[in-house]
């Protein structure tokens, strides 16, 4: 069993989850790619699952055709997707409608394309399509391009309805002339007072963000940190189940060098690789804060499988560590202090702690798949003074590394960092996926493939910092 679903010879692209009978009927893009088998069967493919841990098998239901949505109205599945044509580019929605979310039923007289007045035929596309009781009519969000003087057109289009059929185009729900692209993957849902509009945007950030407004016409706030996580998770939507909300992304593979990024050939591993599309099916729980603003943290259902508990026993590499039964502390004022545990870390677990650091810490990292010189390894870097949660891979700890990626950051995540006050963080690994939750808030995804069957380890550079009931859980049998 996986922790995070990865379908054998795939990968899973844009989820379009539906919740229905005390189940997510997840239904998602298929990239087969390069896999030709006699298995394969492209389009939307359907997923259902009770907790985002355990799935039953999948189907294709025999929609070919990019994103959507699925709802339900007087007792008949509507389903709307996208198609598209080039020489021209252009896109175009389309509807299908089921009884039973297995066999549908296209309409293909009643597909449609933007009205080109408001909105560039070129995209069209991702209808995410809602109940608006404000409105008393449907209301279907898209991604497109708005007319305009300048390149940064991308957008959120609306159109409405009475009767599911028959589309108005509108002025865009959101246009804030800033963006490159589109704004793919469109959802909306209102809650506790405040509508939340979420995209996903592929130039200046590759991101899925979102907006929140008291208004379903806006205007629309951005918040402080308007992201869910980083760049290893995208084109997520959202879905509850009336107690709680996921938001359903997917956190891509790295198995080619499509922009030729790779540096040396002869490297066997992919942690060069540039990202696919499409990966690992990842399940966020979103929740809203006091202020509204909307937090991460992990599925719930996780924890449930993680059922054995092993002793993690540490090996101070440098520094004065204290080493409890469940702790490890170290005051280094002046210097980089690191641990290293006697554990290999599991293809499957979660390393799960409490840290509290002092006023004037520098930073600190747990780090994965450490080698026994404490050299090259997956860091988790805590950074109180840039109030970050950063992340470099094993690429970047080595000459050839150094030469090759001038950037400073490689990923990263915006927390809030004080001193004294004590946080929770839990790293949870199935094989190359790595998903990272600190303090009940943030979220970072990560896909690591070149280093396996080594260590955990901690660090601390000129500080204090307490890492507290610390636990490794792995699957039961």
């Amino acid at each position: 069993m996986q922790l995070f679903y990865t379908p054998q010879h795939a990968r899973v692209g844009d989820v379009i989850p539906y919740y229905e009978d005390g189940k997510f009927h997840l239904f998602y893009l298929k990239n087969w790619n390069p896999y030709f088998g006699s298995d394969r069967k492209d389009g939307w493919h359907l997923l259902n699952t009770k907790d985002m841990v355990h799935y039953g098998p999948e189907t294709a239901i025999g929609i070919l055709g990019g994103t959507g949505s699925v709802i339900k109205a007087d007792g008949i599945y509507h389903l709307y997707y996208c198609v598209f044509e080039q020489n021209p580019q252009r896109q175009y929605v389309c509807h299908a409608t089921s009884s039973d979310l297995d066999s549908w039923t296209k309409h293909e007289e009643e597909t449609f394309g933007p009205d080109e007045t408001i909105y560039l035929p070129t995209d069209w596309r991702d209808p995410y399509v809602f109940w608006n009781e404000e409105e008393n009519c449907w209301w279907m969000l898209l991604c497109a391009q708005s007319q305009g003087k300048t390149g940064r057109r991308g957008c959120v289009g609306l159109c409405k309805s009475a009767d599911l059929h028959h589309w108005e185009c509108c002025e865009p729900l959101y246009a804030p002339h800033a963006s490159m692209s589109a704004y793919e993957c469109p959802d909306m849902f209102y809650e506790n007072g405040w509508w939340y509009l979420i995209f996903s945007q592929f130039t200046d950030h590759f991101q899925t963000i979102y907006r929140m407004s008291r208004s379903c016409h806006g205007p629309w706030k951005r918040p402080k940190t308007d992201s869910f996580d980083g760049r290893a998770f995208y084109a997520a939507k959202s879905c509850g189940d009336g107690n709680h909300r996921y938001l359903f992304g997917w956190n891509p593979t790295r198995t080619q060098n499509t922009w030729n990024f790779d540096p040396d050939p002869n490297h066997e591993g992919y942690d060069y690789k540039t990202y696919d599309w499409g990966g690992t099916l990842i399940p966020h729980e979103i929740y809203a804060r006091e202020d509204g603003t909307l937090a991460v943290r992990p599925n719930p259902a996780l924890k449930e499988v993680l059922t054995i508990q092993n002793d993690v026993k540490w090996a101070p590499m440098n520094g004065a560590w204290e080493i409890g039964e469940t702790s490890a502390v170290v005051d280094t004022p002046y210097a980089y202090a690191s641990a290293l545990s006697e554990n290999d870390v599991p293809h499957q677990g979660c390393l799960a702690f409490d840290f509290t650091f002092s006023e004037g810490t520098e930073r600190f990292a747990v780090a994965l798949q450490v080698d026994e010189e404490f050299a090259r390894g997956y860091y988790f870097y805590l950074d109180p003074k840039r109030q970050r949660l950063e992340y470099k891979s094993a690429i970047r700890m080595h000459e050839q590394g150094g030469w090759t990626f001038q950037y400073d950051v490689e990923l990263e995540r915006p927390l809030e960092l004080i001193p004294g006050k004590t946080y929770s963080m839990e790293i949870y690994i199935d094989e190359s996926v790595m998903e990272v939750y600190v303090g009940g808030t943030t979220a970072l995804s990560v896909r690591a493939y070149d280093l396996h069957d080594r260590k955990f380890g901690l660090a601390v550079s000129d500080g204090k910092v307490r890492f507290e009931n610390i636990q490794l859980t792995t699957m039961g049998g």
